[in-house]
């Protein structure tokens, strides 16, 4: 049997370690799927518990330098971050505080104007030379060890594991300038040389480091704000009764079944359904839809939206982690810690990238030295210079970081996307198509027309025959039934009831026999029809069903039921037509319906009278015309469709088969959530190519620079402190551009 689980990687530093770990856990018997975030720092696994166990997995993980931890609360991973944020902090200021002295002590002299009289400068240089670079060494030493699991992680990576990281280039490069100053200091202290050590390019490349992990730490923990915001959402206790009387409970000791009361301005502890008070609630957080929603009697409430208005009473039907938020954090969680294609060329470079820069570095300095004539020194600024500069760090935070702020975007706006997969497909869909109920329509049936044709007015026909339809269960007659409440009329006694199977009812009321169906109905009872079937034609060829009314076998009017389209769809559709993407309608009804609803939604295409399970097949035919089809819709016939196409949406007031089934889920179940999330898909993809261009462009232009090409053209020599800062620049503008997501308007 497969599980999925997902697991908090501690130890990883670039993107060639979460390549590691990825692919030591997918070369696990038993694995079926792996997949490693390296900025939310989770391995997301699928695997089958008959044949590998968690045990084994964990210690080849382990074996190949990184800890597995069970997935934490939201309070346990906020705690470890700020952990992890204050270590650093910690090591950040000590860095600094030995890196300051250090770096003005080994560049003033090359600077007189902070020494003054120039005399000075060169009696320090060259009179003080060994007391110079044991000073020096002293303030470099703390540096060193504040910072020393670089030296064993990245040694560690790089001799024992062979697999060398972020962590062994800037081991390996410092360790070399370090190793390389103490050479220097015995020759000044010993052979009293004056030469130049390495020291504060140590020191200041360490400081930087540290500068930018944590600065990567503070803007990590804020491309999962909306996590967050969502876990924030739900309340801690809830008010329910328990023998009679109200206590408080925490939100975990909520049962299904138990009555929770909320007052107004409270939170909805759980998902229920309302038994008792009429209340509006804000269901924004969940769905995006600003607009209260009107609460009464049998109508369901969500878990965390808020009770704005009136007193309620409702039974719990889902707690814990059944409930529609904790199903959305789930959710967004995954997407989150999923994979877009798009990143599968950084992952490939990351994996090869690092032992190939180490290779460049090596090659650079034997070339400089034996073949170019360099002196050692100036080849081993060449070395550093290559491994500091070239760290793999906004490679590997390029994709996952857009992908999670543009997961967490849709979420705060309705639009929730399972994976990264799905994000990036979507920005290539060239068609839409529409089911037509729920998704188009509303999804149930509406009165449209009242049309009097005898001695009753408009209100007296409806009044009459939503009397008449008050014990009827036909979907026709429950909306005429919801249409009088509407507008207020008071509803009389029907007598003697009779449900005529495929023609209509009758009934008698106020002593009047009241006579609602079709037109056989009407033909069988011998009442002409011929005032009324020119109106009747022409509310039919709109899409509209017409339902004759007779009173005291007198024709009395018409009225008119219809699904009516939402009042969104004609602008979502023109949308998405405007952004260039052809949309279809999908539909069993007959032709003559189907038209009439496209033609008031602005749809030109329309397939009608397909049956439900040949959807799939008519979306597989778009697909075989070179078409990226997305489908939208709501029903449990619409599955199957839904999993043909390149990108299923579904509307999430529709069925459990169907958002199952989908690929993004629109939470506030109107149209124009379509078009958000193909806006947000391209913004996101954009934002991804943007940050793998720079971070290509950056070790396409650095590299050569730090390897004297340059320099042999004429140009300045990259110095590795400057190294050290460039590459922390590019990881935190990857940061930075994907955090611009959060501002985008959908």
């Amino acid at each position: 049997m497969e599980t999925t689980r997902t697991f908090v990687i501690e130890g990883m530093t670039c993107a060639s370690c979460a390549a590691a770990v990825e692919r030591t856990v997918r070369r696990t018997a038993g694995v079926a799927e792996a997949s490693v975030n390296f900025a939310a720092e989770k391995l997301n696994l699928t695997y089958n518990v008959s044949e590998v166990s968690m045990v084994e997995i964990i210690k080849r993980v382990e074996k190949a330098g990184f800890g597995l931890l069970e997935e934490e609360g939201i309070d346990e991973e906020a705690a470890r971050k700020q952990q992890e944020i204050a270590n650093l902090r910690k090591r950040l200021i000590i860095s600094a505080i030995f890196t300051l002295p250090l770096f003005i002590i080994a560049m003033g002299p090359h600077v007189p104007m902070l020494w003054g009289d120039h005399s000075l400068h060169h009696f320090v240089l060259h009179n003080f030379a060994w007391q110079n670079t044991l000073i020096q060494l002293a303030l470099t030493l703390p540096v060193i060890i504040v910072n020393w699991k670089i030296y064993t992680r990245g040694f560690s990576a790089l001799f024992v594991k062979r697999r060398p990281n972020m962590d062994s280039l800037i081991a390996k490069g410092t360790a070399a300038a370090f190793i390389y100053s103490l050479y220097l200091t015995g020759a000044n202290l010993f052979f009293g040389g004056n030469y130049e050590p390495f020291y504060e390019i140590v020191g200041v490349i360490l400081t930087v480091i540290v500068l930018g992990k944590f600065m990567e730490a503070i803007a990590k923990g804020k491309t999962g704000e909306a996590i967050k915001k969502l876990m924030g959402l739900a309340p801690k206790t809830a008010k329910i009764m328990r023998g009679g009387a109200e206590v408080e409970v925490f939100i975990d000791e909520v049962m299904v079944g138990d009555i929770i009361i909320v007052r107004p301005g409270e939170k909805m502890p759980v998902d229920g359904v309302v038994i008792s008070g009429e209340t509006a609630v804000d269901e924004s957080m969940l769905t995006g839809e600003s607009m209260p929603v009107s609460k009464r009697a049998g109508d369901s409430v969500i878990g965390a939206s808020i009770n704005k208005t009136g007193y309620i009473e409702y039974r719990a039907t889902r707690v814990g982690r059944d409930t529609a938020l904790s199903q959305i954090i789930r959710l967004v969680e995954q997407a989150q810690g999923s994979k877009a294609p798009i990143a599968s060329l950084a992952d490939a470079i990351s994996e090869k990238f690092v032992p190939a820069i180490i290779l460049i570095a090596l090659a650079s300095l034997a070339g400089w030295y034996f073949f170019g004539g360099a002196e050692l020194w100036f080849s081993m600024r060449i070395f550093i210079a290559i491994l500091i500069v070239a760290c793999p760090c906004a490679l590997g935070l390029a994709t996952p970081t857009s992908i999670m702020v543009g997961t967490g975007k849709g979420a705060e706006n309705g639009v929730l996307i399972k994976s990264g997969e799905s994000l990036e497909l979507a920005h290539k869909i060239q068609t839409v198509v529409l089911d037509k109920t729920g998704t188009i329509t509303v999804g149930k049936p509406h009165v449209t027309d009242i049309v009097p044709l005898g001695a009753y007015d408009a209100d007296e026909i409806l009044k009459f025959a939503a009397s008449a339809e008050t014990k009827s269960e036909h979907p026709l007659g429950e909306a005429i039934v919801e249409k009088a409440r509407e507008q207020g009329l008071e509803l009389l006694e029907a007598e003697g009831f009779n449900s005529l199977t495929g023609l209509g009812i009758e009934a008698k009321i106020s002593g009047k026999n009241v006579l609602i169906g079709n037109e056989r109905l009407m033909n069988e009872r011998g009442i002409s029809l011929t005032n009324a079937q020119a109106r009747a034609q022409d509310l039919a060829t709109d899409g509209k069903t017409p339902m004759f009314m007779a009173i005291d076998n007198d024709l009395a009017g018409i009225l008119a039921v219809a699904d009516i389209i939402k009042p969104d769809s004609e602008e979502a559709v023109q949308k998405l037509v405007n952004m260039g993407i052809e949309v279809i309608m999908l539909t069993g009804d007959n032709a003559a319906t189907a038209a009439a609803v496209a033609r008031q939604a602005g749809i030109s295409s329309v397939l009608a009278e397909v049956l439900p399970g040949d959807k799939a097949e008519k979306v597989k035919s778009l697909q075989n015309e070179g078409k990226r089809v997305a489908m939208v819709g709501d029903g449990i016939n619409d599955a199957p469709a839904l999993a043909q196409a390149d990108v299923g949406i579904a509307i999430g007031q529709g069925t459990d088969v169907a958002i199952e089934s989908a690929d993004i889920v629109l939470m506030r179940g109107d149209l124009s959530a379509v078009a958000r999330a193909i806006t947000l898909s391209r913004k996101t993809i954009t934002n991804i190519k943007q940050n793998l261009f720079w971070a290509f462009f950056y070790n396409i232009l650095l590299i050569p620079i730090a390897m004297g090409l340059w320099y042999l053209a004429g140009g300045p020599l990259l110095n590795p402190m400057l190294a050290a800062v460039a590459m922390t620049l590019s990881s935190i503008s990857v940061l930075t551009n994907a955090l611009r997501l959060r501002r985008i308007k959908l």
